[in-house]
């Protein structure tokens, strides 16, 4: 082997060396990362309000036309695929309430947030994947950050109170500027913070109230605070911001003179039923009794026209939703604007989530905005599960096995970003087994200006693969 032959095969070798996983480092610095979600801020909810922050939020980065949630469209379940990229029947946050089928206990939305064992069941949230490669990380009121995760927690963290006031503006703000020092003093490097509104004035008062419209500005006024503080702290130039929620709302049809209550399907009776997971906005879960599946279901299959049931089995696949072992046996969801009504009628929002994530109500937002993007770009839209690849990509770690598609965001970062770390994405484990057209949902594209494809490699191609081929042909021509 001549001396160009020897040349290009040590360099072939410097290639291979990082293959092992760990990211790379391509400049000394790293940028940080802020994950902020407004619970139940549906997508078109600045279409009705003056929105200035939001609007000069998109100027200077990245809009998408709206979200698709997972299912089930609740908090729990679309905040914890946002911070896993899994769809809900892969992480298996399947609702916002703990339950046991055996025991029959039942725990509210609040206590759940706190039961390590609901979270914890095999899938490790973007926390404790970066803090493993070196990073460190805090959950202000973030739904799954406040328990362990194989033993490990999360670096800095809060937890809202059972009887924490959602809408007050001036605490907004105090967990603001406490994030602001989590970055600057404790040096974290991604930090998630959650908002509960306008998810809790939408539900009270509907999704087309004047109370909701109100709330939106105060989200508005929270987010041109945020980017204040942000430049006040200093972290305009190495902080990187997205901006989502979990889901929409949409108007409960109250009054209406079809109204789903189990109560009174005929041939039905609760007498049949060991566990039942109803009276939660449009969905619900059965277990039968001993040899009572096909009663039951019969009885229930065809008992109202605004009522969709369906044995585990049979549940539509593109929802990936059902095929987890927490699923029971029947489960059911209603159309939008209807809920279902177990024993009694006791539910009586004028607001609800919860309903199949096609529907345009379920549509969320996505909002960027920092270094690493690029500037006054409407992109058409996409599934949230893709948000845990961007999110990995930024902080330059190597993610988990997950349902998302680098690709399908990557075109939304700035051509040359030195800042961000080279990272591999491992194949999808054989547990997530949806095919790559279907985690795709689609091609991104843009509804303003044109996206440059020139970031993206043949066939999305990581830097490191096409620079490994090229040295490889080299190396075959002068050998």
């Amino acid at each position: 082997m001549g001396a160009p032959a020897v040349l290009l095969a040590v360099a072939l070798a410097t290639l291979l060396a990082p293959a092992s996983g760990a990211p790379v480092r391509q400049q000394a610095s790293r940028n940080k990362l802020l994950l902020v979600s407004f619970d139940g801020f549906r997508w078109n909810y600045d279409q009705d309000v003056d929105t200035p922050n939001l609007d000069a939020m998109a100027l200077d980065g990245v809009k998408a036309r709206y979200m698709t949630p997972a299912f089930i469209t609740l908090t729990s379940p679309c905040h914890f695929t946002l911070v896993t990229g899994k769809y809900v029947e892969n992480h298996g946050v399947v609702h916002n309430m703990f339950y046991n089928t055996s025991s029959k206990l039942k725990w509210p939305y609040h206590t759940t947030l706190g039961i390590q064992k609901w979270w914890d069941n095999g899938s490790l949230p973007i926390w404790i994947t970066a803090q493993r490669q070196g990073l460190k990380t805090g959950s202000f009121f973030y739904p799954g950050g406040n328990v362990t995760y194989q033993g490990e927690a999360v670096t800095l963290s809060r937890k809202e109170g059972i009887l924490h006031n959602y809408k007050d503006e001036v605490e907004w703000r105090a967990n603001i500027d406490t994030v602001m020092k989590w970055f600057t003093d404790e040096g974290l490097d991604l930090v998630t913070l959650y908002f509960g509104e306008p998810d809790s004035t939408g539900h009270r008062y509907g999704p087309e109230s004047q109370e909701r419209k109100e709330i939106v500005m105060q989200v508005d006024r929270t987010v041109g605070y945020l980017r204040d503080s942000i430049r006040k702290s200093g972290l305009e130039s190495n902080l990187n911001l997205l901006i989502v929620s979990d889901h929409g709302m949409t108007t409960v049809n109250k009054m209406a003179s079809d109204l789903v209550e189990l109560h009174k399907v005929s041939n039905f009776s609760f007498k049949d039923i060991e566990f039942e997971l109803l009276d939660y906005g449009p969905n619900g879960m059965l277990l039968p009794k001993e040899g009572m599946l096909e009663k039951v279901y019969e009885a229930l299959k065809d008992a109202h026209p605004r009522l969709h049931v369906y044995k585990k089995e049979f549940f539509p696949k593109s929802l990936h939703y059902a095929n987890h072992s927490r699923v029971t046996p029947l489960l059911m969801y209603s159309d939008p604007g209807y809920v279902i009504h177990g024993r009694v009628n006791v539910q009586f929002n004028n607001g609800e989530h919860g309903f199949d994530n096609k529907v345009m109500d379920m549509k969320t937002i996505f909002r960027a905005v920092g270094p690493s993007f690029k500037k006054g770009l409407e992109v058409e839209p996409f599934e949230s599960v893709h948000v845990y690849e961007l999110m990995c990509k930024l902080l330059g770690i190597v993610p988990e096995a997950n349902d998302g598609l680098l690709s399908t965001l990557l075109p939304i970062l700035q051509e040359t970003n030195d800042s961000v770390l080279s990272t591999q994405t491992p194949t999808l484990s054989p547990s997530l087994t949806t095919t790559p057209s279907a985690r795709c949902g689609g091609c991104l594209g843009t509804r303003r200006l044109p996206l440059k494809r020139s970031a993206l490699l043949p066939s999305g191609w990581p830097p490191l693969v096409l620079g490994l081929l090229v040295a490889a042909t080299l190396l075959v021509k002068v050998a």
